[in-house]
């Protein structure tokens, strides 16, 4: 009587009658493979095992990179989704108190962030009520403010988008706000030729939800649809 051990004939059965779902099970493969390597002995080199093992590992890589492009381009359209859905909000007031309450508001919302504030230069800082009535949307400071906010932690000139965590962030950027932000996003403004420069700044609660890792080509499109709708209202 033979003492190898023979397969239940419904599971022969089923094998013989699909044996791709063998071939497609990784885990069923790599069992059989390993048993065929056992009963060589220690004395046989299979180079042909080899190889596949080689191009197993090189095919779990590609997997995993295939599995990361797929995720950041998800997150890239998703991005992409929010920033149109702001902008196309920010288009529709027709009054300028109107175009700062949506940013502050119905924007921050859709961009997922927890304060927004424009900060403009001016040469005559003084206290205004209709500002006061924004809810901290608007902010004015002195000349030479947005450079020295935008460069306060690095050397060399400022740089129209930064990202960073935040220890404490400005009272007079983010007012009563500024106790619960934890990182910002910082857009530099053109506002055209002869007027000072201003900045959108966008304060997160979550100290990673901006870092300079991040992507800045979707923030400067947003910058840059802002500053144009901000020349209209100005001039």
């Amino acid at each position: 009587m033979s003492s190898i051990p023979k397969l239940e004939d419904n599971l022969r059965a089923a094998i013989l009658a699909e044996p791709d779902v063998v071939l497609d099970d990784k885990d069923l493969m790599q069992a059989l493979v390993a048993a065929n390597e056992r009963a060589r002995g220690d004395n046989v080199i299979d180079l042909r095992g080899i190889a596949m093992q080689r191009l197993e590992t090189r095919l779990d890589r590609l997997e995993d990179t295939h599995r990361s492009v797929i995720a950041a381009a998800y997150e890239n359209l998703a991005g992409t989704n929010q920033i149109h859905r702001a902008i196309l909000r920010l288009l529709e007031p027709v009054e300028f108190e109107d175009f700062l309450r949506a940013l502050g508001n119905d924007v921050a919302e859709i961009l997922r962030v927890d304060h927004i504030t424009v900060v403009l230069e001016t040469t005559v800082v003084q206290n205004d009520p209709a500002i006061d009535r924004l809810g901290g949307v608007l902010t004015v400071t002195e000349p030479g403010f947005v450079d020295r906010y935008l460069s306060f932690d690095r050397g060399g000139p400022a740089r129209d988008v930064i990202m960073r965590e935040i220890h404490q962030a400005n009272p007079m950027v983010y007012g009563t706000q500024s106790g619960r932000l934890q990182s910002e996003a910082c857009l530099k403004l053109n506002l055209g030729e002869g007027r000072l420069p201003g900045m959108i700044a966008m304060g997160a609660k979550d100290p990673r939800h901006f870092t300079p890792q991040l992507g800045t080509d979707l923030l400067t499109f947003f910058a840059g649809v802002f500053e144009r709708s901000m020349r209209h209202w100005l001039s």
